[in-house]
């Protein structure tokens, strides 16, 4: 009996194994439970014992026994070990390290190496990055079974002296870790599994069992697995059932394989066992036609599909074959569609639409395999809209989850001293509870932000935060917001109790990993509970939960290997050490519906394959460049080439494009930038040309998937209609119609009535920015307030060095802002500029004024058809000539407006200062007086310090007063009738240059179709 066979790519493998396994019993449950099949993956063993339950019809059987062992090419340690016949009895093997011990292991050898060229030791979470790509070679150098006496001869000394540099980085490897794992007693987890594999192999050679044995499904690629494979296949009842082997591809391509073809793994593995491909028959070619059919009983694919993915995978070198190929029949591509999409989001909705059309048929199974996560992850959203729970099942990391986003966010937190951006992620993060109702706590969470985090940042920690609501309580005369501000003061000493283990630690100049671990954990307990589940419940819950309380108890058993480390850093290096770790689910959450990563998806079959994410760097993936060492490097130490990944990838991708039915997908642009189709696509299309199947430029030869998905998918989130929007233009009664408004808010009240609307009949104010650097307006206050103290200071003779007297006002006002870099950088230095072009300016104006009034509010009142209307302003400076005349300055360090745009009336803020004045609404100013000057002092802070700008050009103050008055007068009558509206930007040519309100009013939406010239 031949022992190595094969089952061809259009067979679905395992259903065809276990009939044939059932066929060869005849049914005996004691011939069957002699068995052991071996197989690459537990996924692949759940699905065998399945295929044999779906065979048998519910009669009740003894199954032989399932095991996995392990290939470290597939990012998988699946040995498990093996037991029963044939095992020496005693293995004296030292155990092998936990993964976390290796880890940290690393990283402290690399912390310890110097940074090339310097004496500076490598940060923790830089080492930890670096420990993980070194275990990456460790694993790779230990499954090929080659030795790294071979690093120092790969280049000439005295060439390449980065390659020198890196070669005493690598006596990490090379030195300390062999010397570090003898110390320990231990083994590493690949040098384990060699081992154990090999005491196998050695085992059954010498005895084997005495049931058959059957390893299937391998390709060969970890050469401990192949030696293990050919013991297999020497044993008198041992087979190896290979999967899909390549019997169409003629010799000469066959001998050309590279590293990247899919059939490359197993060539090595048949010269292993000294046969060729002659020497392996089809494993049960005749069995019955059930097991190869579809569920809706159609035959299976026809034979041309394997010569067309067995050509397109053909070797480069042998490519000019394809000029003589045979004619492809047009029934190759039966049973496969080819969906292009614009973008991920209209192939990830199509997906998910041809997933749940397969639901309305009893029984019918699909498949997604992807290795871009984000699809996975789109599809599974997407079938929630019709109830359809769905998980990816080849995970997502552990940063990613809750739990691990939500232990990120408190490090993060913590390390900067509760500063407003990451304590706000943090309590707002879904697991956050503080020990009370999730609600109740997220009101408070909420009120914190409006009353203490947005604008300038408090202090650090709970007591800065403290502070803050405090000055804002003493700022507020009463109300709710003086209450909430009160009522935070002692909630945010209950939270700062929760926290306050980490931040202990985190005070501190150096801590040890499972100090800083301990207290992570136990503040993120405290902070997750509620007042109906303790924190360890939520945080700890489901298999993200699972796998963060791992990473805990690792950090807990094995942290001590590090040194103490400064706990700034502990936040990074959490984030660097959660960076490995997948959460994959436990079960599917559907029994018909799975999402897997081509890994998990080897060996497994559906009804319907959907193949997503063809697009190149995708699938297949960019092999990237080693860290360490060059291809031919690679070549000649004996590793594989980063392009043996590619080789795995396209047996992936060909076994899964036999299935009886297919549908290919792709996005023509992802995250905005356009996309190259996969190379397998490429090449298919190349092969049906040589086949006969795409002349010229003739239509596609692929059977393109019906358009009808793309069209739903677009119509899921498409309005029934798409109205215009119209212009707001609100029309509220006249009594809830403002009746006092500052001479600033009459520009807007012109430009923009809808912004006068929002703030004054609406009431809504814009919220400050969090932890806001302070900004050109914040700035402005700043400088008006020096200037202030300054006049006021020095009212009548300016003072021996004006200028220095001056800065020393400016340090005291900006002195709470100047520890700020953006301050300190670019604000100050542009306020000394001001300051010596002002001093300048008031030496040169001191003699023509008799007396100044800086910061003085004034008003008065006009009458309406509404009733009496205030007028009111705060006038940033009014001086008293000595000719009896009145001089108005306004300074602004934004640009001032023209005096065309005064003329206009479109900036009345100078003249209706006037008219207060003139009316004697300024405290200290008489009645009457005439108006001489209206100045813009633009203090820009530029290479000049500032200028002088009249507002009136052609007409005089006097007559820019009256003309404004008329026209507030006019504005009042109109506004004063109920159904004028309140109109956006009714003049858009006018518009203000910025408003609070532009996304209330949806301005953007209303302007697209040209309204307002935009």
């Amino acid at each position: 009996m031949t022992s190595v066979l094969t089952i061809s790519p259009h067979r679905p493998f395992l259903d065809v194994l276990a009939a044939g396994i059932l066929e060869e019993t005849g049914g005996d449950p004691l011939a069957l439970s002699e068995g052991i099949i071996l197989l690459p993956t537990r996924r692949a063993c759940r699905s065998l014992r399945e295929s044999f339950l779906r065979r048998a019809e519910g009669r009740p059987m003894l199954l032989p026994r399932l095991m996995a062992f392990g290939d470290l090419d597939e990012d998988e340690t699946l040995f498990a070990g093996f037991q029963g016949d044939g095992l020496a009895a005693e293995l004296d093997l030292p155990p092998a390290i936990e993964p976390m011990h290796r880890l940290l292991a690393l990283t402290r050898l690399v912390m310890a190496m110097p940074l090339a060229g310097t004496e500076e030791k490598t940060p923790p979470e830089q080492a930890a990055r670096l420990a993980v790509e070194l275990g990456r070679l460790l694993d790779q150098v230990q499954t090929e079974q080659v030795s790294f006496d071979g690093l120092k001869d790969l280049v000439p000394e005295d060439y390449a002296e980065h390659w020198q540099i890196t070669l005493r980085f690598l006596t990490i490897l090379t030195e300390a870790w062999p010397a570090y794992l003898q110390d320990q007693g231990r083994l590493d987890v690949v040098e384990h599994r060699n081992r154990l594999l090999q005491a196998q192999t050695a085992a059954w050679a010498a005895a084997p069992p005495k049931g058959w044995v059957i390893a299937a499904g391998s390709t060969g690629s970890v050469p401990a697995a192949a030696g293990l494979l050919k013991a297999v296949a020497e044993m008198p009842r041992g087979r190896v059932v290979l999967p899909g082997l390549d019997t169409l591809i003629d010799d000469g391509a066959w001998a050309e394989l590279e590293q990247s073809h899919p059939q490359y793994g197993m060539k090595g593995l048949l010269e292993t066992f000294g046969l060729t491909r002659a020497d392996v028959p089809e494993w049960f070619p005749g069995i019955g036609a059930s097991a190869t059919a579809r569920s809706d009983g159609r035959p299976a694919i026809h034979a041309d599909r394997m010569r067309l993915i067995s050509e397109a995978m053909r070797p480069a070198r042998t490519t000019d074959a394809w000029r003589a190929m045979p004619p492809l029949d047009p029934a190759a591509l039966e049973g496969v569609e080819r969906l292009d999409c614009p973008t991920q989001r209209e192939e990830a909705t199509a997906i998910a639409l041809m997933m749940r059309d397969a639901l309305e048929s009893p029984g019918r199974t699909v498949m997604l395999v992807t290795p871009d996560r984000d699809i996975g992850r789109r599809v599974a959203a997407e079938l929630k809209r019709w109830g359809v729970e769905m998980d990816d099942s080849a995970g997502q990391p552990l940063s990613g989850t809750p739990p691990g986003v939500f232990l990120r966010l408190l490090g993060d937190a913590v390390a900067a001293d509760l500063a407003p951006l990451p304590l706000l992620a943090l309590l707002k993060h879904p697991l956050a509870g503080g020990g009370e109702a999730l609600r109740t706590f997220r009101d408070k969470v909420r009120w914190l932000e409006r009353l203490a985090l947005r604008g300038p940042r408090p202090d650090r920690g709970i007591a800065g935060l403290q502070d803050a609501l405090r000055r804002h309580a003493k700022e507020q005369r009463n109300g709710r917001t003086k209450e909430q501000a009160l009522a935070l003061i002692p909630w945010l000493d209950r939270v700062g109790a929760m926290l306050e283990p980490l931040m202990a630690v985190m005070a501190r100049e150096e801590a040890t990993v499972p100090d800083l671990a301990d207290a992570h954990m136990r503040a993120a307990e405290a902070l997750a509970a509620t007042d109906e589940h303790a924190g360890p419940s939520r945080l700890w819950l489901g298999p993200a939960g699972e796998a963060a309380a791992n990473l805990a108890v690792d950090l807990a058993n094995h942290g001590a290997i590090l040194p103490a480390l400064s706990p700034r850093t502990w936040p990074a290096l959490l984030d660097a050490l959660m960076s490995g770790k997948q959460v994959r689910p436990d079960y599917n959450l559907h029994p018909r519906l799975s999402i897997l990563g081509p890994i998990e998806a080897r060996l497994i079959q559906a009804d319907l394959v959907i193949l997503a994410g063809l697009n190149e760097g995708t699938w297949p993936q960019d092999p990237g460049h080693d860290p360490w060492m060059s291809r031919p490097m690679r070549d000649a130490f004996g590793l594989p080439r980063p392009e043996r990944r590619i080789g795995l990838s396209s047996h992936d991708f060909a076994q899964a494009f036999c299935a009886p039915e297919v549908v290919v997908t792709r996005a023509d642009r992802v995250e905005g930038a356009p996309t190259v189709p996969s190379r397998w696509l490429l090449r298919i299309e190349t092969v049906l040309r040589a086949g006969g199947l795409h002349a010229g430029d003739g239509p596609s030869p692929w059977r393109m998937a019906p358009l009808h998905w793309l069209d739903w998918a677009e119509t899921l989130d498409r309005p029934d209609a798409i109205a215009a929007a119209p212009r707001p233009a609100p029309k509220p009664p006249v009594d809830a119609r403002p009746r006092r408004l500052s001479v600033t808010e009459i520009e807007t009240w012109m430009r923009d009535p809808y912004g006068i609307y929002a703030k004054h009949v609406l009431r809504l104010r814009a919220l400050d920015p969090l932890d806001a650097d302070p900004g050109a307006a914040d700035y402005g206050s700043l400088v008006h307030d020096a200037l202030e103290q300054f006049i006021r200071a020095h009212p009548d003779d300016l003072p021996a060095d004006p200028y220095s007297r001056l800065i020393e006002i400016g340090q005291e006002v900006f002195k709470e802002h100047l520890a700020q870099p953006g301050v300190w950088a670019f604000w100050w230095p542009r306020f000394q500029r001001i300051a010596a072009w002002f001093v300048k300016q008031e030496a040169a104006r001191r003699p023509r004024v008799q007396e100044m009034h800086v910061e003085v509010s004034g008003q008065t009142e006009l009458s309406g058809p509404g009733g009496p209307f205030v007028l009111r302003a705060k006038a940033d400076r009014i001086d008293l000539l000595r000719d009896g005349s009145l001089a108005i300055l306004d300074y602004k360090t934004g640009a001032p407006p023209t005096a065309k745009e005064v003329a206009a009336g479109y900036a009345p803020q100078l003249p209706l200062e006037a008219v207060i004045a003139q009316r004697g609404g300024f405290p200290g100013i008489a009645a009457g007086k005439a108006v001489s000057e209206l100045l813009y002092w633009r203090l820009k802070g530029g290479d000049a310090g500032g200028e002088e700008r009249a507002a009136h050009k052609d007409s005089a103050p006097d007559q820019l007063a009256a003309e404004a008055l008329e026209g507030l007068e006019g504005l009042i009558r109109v506004f004063d009738n109920p159904e004028t509206p309140y109109e956006a930007r009714p003049h858009p040519e006018h518009a203000p240059k910025y408003s609070d309100y532009l996304h209330l009013a949806r301005v953007k939406e209303w302007s697209a179709g040209g309204e307002d010239g935009a």
